[in-house]
C-alpha cells in the first residue's frame, strides 16, 4: 500500500512541476490558477510522501518519490512542453526507471 502511495505522490510531483511550467508560460488570472494548482498538488504530494515514509525507509521513499517525479516530469516535458527527446535523454530516463524498480526489489 505504501509503495502505491509513493507512486501516487510522485505523480502529484509531476503535476506540480507541470503547473510550474504553465505558470511560466501564462500571465494574469490564468497564471494564478496554475499557481494555485501548483500549491494544491504540492501539498498532496508531500502529504502522501509523509504517509508512506511512516513505514518505508526515508531514503528509499524519497529516492522513489523523486525518481517517479523526475521520469514523469521528463516525459511530460517531452510530450506537452516539446522538450527535445534525444537518444541520451531517453536512455537516462530508462535507466532511472530501472533504478526505481531496483530500489523496490531490494527493499524489505
Amino acid at each position: 500500500m505504501n509503495w502505491l502511495l509513493i507512486v501516487i505522490a510522485g505523480l502529484f510531483e509531476v503535476a506540480f512541476a507541470s503547473c510550474l511550467g504553465k505558470v511560466k508560460e501564462t500571465s494574469g488570472t490564468e497564471m494564478y490558477w496554475w499557481f494555485g494548482g501548483f500549491l494544491l498538488t504540492l501539498c498532496i504530494s508531500m502529504t502522501l510522501l509523509v504517509k508512506a515514509a511512516q513505514t518505508l525507509p526515508i531514503g528509499t521513499a524519497y529516492a522513489v518519490w523523486t525518481g517517479v517525479g523526475a521520469v514523469g516530469t521528463a516525459i511530460v516535458g517531452i510530450v506537452v512542453f516539446k522538450d527535445p527527446a534525444t537518444f541520451w535523454r531517453v536512455f537516462f530516463i530508462t535507466t532511472l526507471i530501472g533504478s526505481i524498480i531496483g530500489l523496490k526489489a531490494v527493499s524489505h
